[in-house]
């Protein structure tokens, strides 16, 4: 009797630890994965999030569906709160939200509910260089540093709201926060219609979409994100350099290092490990996917991939900063 019991009472544990730990081909199957783009439409993150939802699922066994589903809000808290709180944790969920997700948390951004590193970090689409450009009236950056110039953010906790308020401190800009605007493109269009004098965006967009601007000299690039010039902007200075002292431009390194994130995608925390090997091993086969590969060419996007497992170890040297640096950019963007 008491074999027989304790036989009945394994059968549930054994059914639940089956449906936990499918293969992955049984388990996605006949699925819809949904995508959440933590920020509005016309950006690069809506760009590569839905460049990732058309290619992902023929990478994964059973060719599930993949959905793009729009969730801006917050600076994209709003979609990487419910990732890491609220979305079902068994891979039917992956979504890309802001580079500077790891740093936000770090420094006590508001908003922020949420562990980066518990995030299961998919792989990387590409880096981004972002820049500020301004309407034509305002030539460089050392404009900015004598009259108020007008920027559109997408909110608190995305680069657009930190990087003006980390230059305006460190660097003697004069940059007002106007928004927010769900998109990047939003702010590019809000240039247009006079409601603010500059906008971020990546440098790749720029020349892509808005390369008439630039041909025609409707806009000037003020300065750009990352630790040393692009070769393509020379005469542009970088957020680093413009730092007023050694201890300025430490802190604007720390903040641009989201460039190294880039656009990346995330799973809920707590996946069962065989379903995010799966996911990571898919978008690793997607990257070199002659379809996706071609597609990248037409639209002359950014593309350099980076697997999951480094994004994974890049998430936790975040925590590695000092604290000191720590504390006084939580002084400035708070």
């Amino acid at each position: 009797m008491l074999s027989r019991a304790m036989v009945i009472f394994a059968l549930p544990l054994v059914a639940a630890s089956n449906a936990f730990s499918q293969t992955p081909e049984p388990f996605y199957k006949g699925k819809t994965i949904s995508l959440l783009i933590g920020f509005g439409g016309g950006g690069t993150y809506d760009y590569y999030g839905r460049l990732v939802a058309r290619h992902l699922g023929n990478q994964l066994p059973g060719k599930p569906n993949v959905i793009v589903q729009s969730m801006p809000g917050a600076g994209s808290f709003t979609a990487a709160n419910y990732i890491y709180s609220i979305a079902p944790k068994n891979g039917t969920v992956i979504g890309i939200v802001t580079q500077t997700l790891a740093l936000e948390e770090k420094i006590g951004t508001p908003g922020v509910r949420y562990k980066a590193a518990e995030f299961n970090w998919i792989g990387r689409a590409t880096t981004i260089n972002q820049v500020t450009l301004s309407s034509a009236d305002i030539k460089n950056i050392d404009a900015a540093k004598l009259r108020e110039v007008t920027v559109a953010t997408t909110g608190a906790g995305s680069p657009s709201d930190s990087y003006p308020k980390l230059l305006n401190a460190l660097a003697g800009t004069k940059f007002k926060l106007i928004g927010p605007y769900t998109s990047s493109t939003e702010g590019m269009m809000a240039i247009e219609r006079g409601e603010v004098n500059g906008a971020l965006t990546s440098w790749n967009t720029l020349k892509v979409s808005k390369a008439d601007w630039l041909a025609q000299k409707k806009i000037n690039i003020l300065v750009q994100y990352s630790r040393s010039r692009s070769v393509e902007m020379p005469d542009v200075p970088t957020a680093v350099e413009l730092g007023t002292s050694p201890e300025a431009r430490a802190i604007l390194t720390v903040a641009v290092s989201g460039e190294d994130i880039g656009r990346s995608f995330i799973a809920p925390p707590g996946l069962p490990l065989d379903r995010v090997d799966t996911l990571r091993l898919g978008f690793e086969q997607m990257t070199k996917d002659p379809d996706l590969l071609a597609e990248l060419a037409r639209s002359k996007a950014e593309f350099e991939p980076l697997s999951g497992a480094a994004l994974q170890q890049m998430i936790t040297e975040v925590d590695r900063v000092p604290p000191e640096l720590i504390e006084k950019m939580q002084a400035i963007l708070n």
